[in-house]
């Protein structure tokens, strides 16, 4: 849609984003692996402590703390640097742009208008891909990549958010058919999308809707001891169109 609040918009934006950090944090936390480690640092602490359980508390807490920060700092860095870029400008890069597309789902709250979910379709060349692919060469476990038969153009979706008392109410599914409808007029190829691991709904709504994952990489474009800390890995999911 052209017409939008963009102070709407972006606060749905950081919140969709930033919403993913608990999720991550409960993931990693309970990993056995940090597990093994926050009881080791605990006992640490009770020793170093003269047998002192809130020196053990305060261990495992600074631990614990430092997982989150990581966790935190991997998805604010991400919104700060896509704020700070595409969504800077939303009708430059996206509404004056043929081959890139930006969608708000709005609904009637209270006799007004108020965005409750996005989409955005990025064209992209195959070029683009194979040097994106060569930047994360290092990460990727699976590397399976589909080759189009065209020219080889494609579109990335990002930015699929909605609004939390809106979900489970198909409106994800309903605004990645738009997405998936406007690649095929643009004439793409397939659909790519990103995923972080804790975004599960999300993973479950594109394999229902036919993407399948294609690599997966522990690249977040962080600090990548951050990301080893966080457990958090990016799923790369396509549907050809």
């Amino acid at each position: 849609m052209c017409v939008y609040d963009k102070h709407e918009v972006m606060s749905l934006f950081c919140h969709g984003i930033l919403e993913h950090v608990y999720p991550a944090f409960f993931k990693a936390i309970t990993n056995p692996d940090h597990v093994g480690i926050a009881l080791s640092i605990s006992m640490a602490g009770y020793v170093l402590g003269g047998s002192s359980y809130f020196q053990a508390l305060l261990f495992g807490s600074l631990w614990a703390g430092l997982i989150y920060y990581c966790c935190h700092d991997i998805y604010n860095s991400y919104m700060m640097g896509r704020l700070s870029t595409d969504m800077a400008d939303i009708a430059a890069n996206y509404l004056e742009i043929p081959s890139n597309g930006f969608w708000v789902a709005e609904a009637n709250v209270n006799g007004q208008a108020k965005a409750v979910g996005m989409v955005a379709v990025i064209g992209k060349r195959q070029e683009e891909e194979e040097e994106r692919f060569d930047d994360l060469n290092r990460g990727v476990n699976s590397t399976e990549f589909a080759q189009d038969a065209s020219d080889g153009s494609y579109a990335q979706m990002s930015h699929i958010v909605v609004g939390f008392a809106w979900r489970r109410r198909n409106l994800g599914s309903q605004l990645t058919r738009k997405a998936l409808d406007f690649c095929k007029e643009r004439g793409f190829s397939r659909l790519v999308i990103d995923l972080s691991s804790p975004q599960t709904a999300a993973i479950s709504m594109c394999q229902k809707l036919g993407f399948v994952q294609m690599a997966l990489h522990s690249n977040t474009h962080a600090n990548p001891w951050f990301s080893k800390v966080a457990r958090i890995n990016v799923m790369q999911m396509e549907k050809l169109i």
